[in-house]
């Protein structure tokens, strides 16, 4: 444990940059990950990067240890595998599991699980990608809390055969999603990137991004119109995507969705998210040319138990 008292000269700045001055050696992704983890106190309390510490503030610091150089197999990590070959391996992953190592997650992800799996090897990683040794095959991802279908590469040629048909916007990707209120359908486009006032968000509400295009359909109004089944079409693939969208374009945000959305004014709709328990989100269509055969393959994945008791309770409340 190191311990620091702040002087005046350091005093009002932020504890990640005074932390690089007071610890030289230490880069200053290293010291915010420790903050990250909960490593860093300030007067006996956890902080974020940002918070400044006054003067007579006192620091302490839990150094911890180096993230893993690799990603280490785990047999336990849950996912359904709906298909595979010698070239790739489609997966249905539940909620509430990391697609691959990263900070604050670098035990029990999907690629843990498939390292485990007979089959699966690590040649799939990019040399290219610095970390590559920790997402090896993974050319698209799903947030934590969102379930539903990916594919994973087993070689490079798959795996670069997957990602320029992700570029080309050639990937058949569409999600269910449960909203507050009723989206109005059709297109969405818009700059997409990193919200300056916080380093966990993604924001419409930048002057120069990544194009972003969402196509949204309703399926099913729910409870007298409180909330809705939608349909999500990725045109393009950005971090958050849909999330943003539908909170910030079509001002009808996730039920569940802790980053973007709202706690919900309605009893019932209060009651459904908290059984729910998670984002209402969930990767239910994909379609891609099998890079080495040719062939057009199709995957779809139902709405997992707990997303579909959250509408059946939705659609009970409108009779």
């Amino acid at each position: 444990m190191r311990r620091f008292e702040i002087d005046a000269e350091l005093g009002g700045e932020r504890v990640d940059k005074l932390l690089t001055r007071l610890m030289p050696g230490t880069s200053r992704a290293t010291l915010q990950r420790w903050i990250s983890e909960g490593r860093v106190r300030v007067d006996g309390h956890p902080c974020r990067p940002r918070d400044a510490p006054r003067a007579g503030s006192v620091v302490e610091v839990e150094p911890g240890p180096a993230p893993p150089s690799e990603a280490v197999p785990d047999a336990s990590v849950p996912y359904r595998v709906v298909y595979e070959d010698e070239h790739l391996v489609v997966v249905d992953k539940p909620a509430g599991v990391v697609v691959h190592p990263g900070r604050g997650h670098w035990h029990g992800t999907l690629v843990s699980g498939l390292l485990a799996r007979q089959g699966f090897q690590r040649s799939a990683a990019d040399p290219r990608d610095p970390a590559g040794a920790l997402r090896p095959g993974i050319v698209h991802r799903i947030d934590k809390d969102t379930s539903g279908i990916l594919v994973v590469a087993k070689d490079e040629a798959t795996r670069e055969g997957l990602k320029r048909q992700l570029a080309a916007h050639d990937v058949e990707r569409e999600y269910r999603a449960l909203t507050l209120g009723v989206p109005e359908p059709g297109r969405i486009e818009s700059l997409h990137g990193r919200d300056p006032r916080s380093r966990l968000r993604f924001t419409t509400r930048v002057r120069e991004g990544r194009r972003a295009v969402t196509f949204v359909s309703v399926l099913e109004p729910l409870a007298g119109g409180r909330a809705a089944l939608v349909a999500c079409r990725l045109e393009t693939g950005r971090t958050h995507q849909i999330r943003v969208h539908l909170a910030e374009r079509a001002r009808t945000p996730i039920l569940g969705d802790s980053l973007y959305g709202r706690r919900p004014e309605d009893p019932l709709l209060r009651e459904v998210e908290a059984r729910l328990g998670r984002q209402a989100l969930h990767a239910a269509v994909l379609g891609f040319v099998h890079p080495a055969s040719g062939k057009s393959l199709r995957f779809e994945s139902a709405l997992p138990d707990e997303m579909q008791a959250a509408v059946d309770a939705l659609r009970r409340a409108q009779r």
